[in-house]
C-alpha cells in the first residue's frame, strides 16, 4: 500500500512513518495543507492519513476539495479535537474513518488494512462487469461509443447481472408502447451489442439462456 500522510507535528510524524514502513507500507509525508492537497489529488495513493489542524489549509478543507473533485481515495482523519461535531463534520465531508489523538500506531495500521479490504468506491456514472467499464455520462463502453438503444440495453444487462433479462422485459423496458410488431428488435440489438463487446472485452460475453433470456457472463465461468 502507498500512503499519503499529512501531519505537521514532526516528532509524531517521524514515529508514525517509522512504524508504517516497518509494517511494509510505502509512505509519503508532508507537513502542510497546500502540499497535502496537491498530492492528495493524484491517483497514486491507496489511502490518505489526514490531520485536521495544518498550516496553510486545514484537513477539513483538503478533504472537502478532493471529494468535490471526485477523488475517491479512502481517508482517515486525525484530530486532537475529540468533540462529536468535529467527527461528524469529517464524515460529512467524505472521510472513511476518524481517529482521535493520541492514538496507538497499531490501531492506525489496523484501520488502514481494513480500508484496503473495502471495495473501492465507484463513480455513480460508471458501471463495471469483468473487464467492461460503461460510462453512462457519455454512453461509452471501454471508450467505444454506443447508440442510445445499445446503451439502454447494456444498462439493463448490467443491472442485477446474475439475473437473465427476458425478451419480454427488454421489449417493454426499452421500446415500451412501440414494442408491437418489433419482436426481432431484441435479437437485432443483442447482436449489435455482442459485436461491440467482442471488440473491447477479452472476458465478457452475452449468453442466451433458453426460455429465460439474456445475461452477461465471464467466459471462464461455466
Amino acid at each position: 500500500m502507498r500512503i499519503l500522510y499529512v501531519e505537521d507535528e514532526k516528532y509524531l510524524a517521524d514515529a508514525v512513518v517509522h512504524m508504517l514502513k516497518k509494517d511494509g507500507l510505502d509512505v509519503d509525508w508532508v507537513a502542510d495543507g497546500e502540499e497535502g492537497l496537491e498530492l492528495a489529488m493524484k491517483p497514486i495513493y491507496d489511502a490518505i492519513i489526514l490531520d485536521v489542524m495544518l498550516p496553510k489549509m486545514s484537513g477539513f478543507d483538503i478533504l472537502r476539495k478532493i471529494r468535490e473533485q471526485k477523488v475517491k481515495t479512502p481517508v482517515i482523519m486525525l484530530s486532537a479535537l475529540g468533540q462529536a461535531e468535529d467527527k461528524i463534520r469529517g464524515l460529512d465531508y467524505g472521510a472513511d474513518d476518524y481517529l482521535a489523538k493520541p492514538f496507538k500506531t497499531a490501531e492506525l495500521i489496523a484501520r488502514l488494512h481494513a480500508l484496503a479490504r473495502r471495495p473501492a468506491l465507484q463513480d455513480e456514472n460508471i458501471l463495471t462487469f469483468g473487464d467492461l467499464s460503461y460510462d453512462k455520462s457519455n454512453r461509452t463502453l471501454n471508450g467505444l461509443s454506443l447508440t442510445a438503444t445499445e446503451a439502454t440495453l447494456l444498462e439493463s444487462l448490467l443491472s442485477n447481472p446474475d439475473r437473465p433479462k427476458s425478451k419480454e422485459y427488454l421489449l417493454a423496458h426499452i421500446w415500451g408502447n412501440e414494442k408491437d410488431g418489433v419482436d426481432n428488435y431484441v435479437e437485432v440489438y443483442i447482436s449489435y451489442l455482442r459485436k461491440k463487446i467482442e471488440k473491447v472485452s477479452d472476458s465478457v460475453q452475452i449468453k442466451t439462456i433458453r426460455s429465460l433470456g439474456y445475461k452477461l457472463i465471464l467466459k471462464n465461468v461455466k
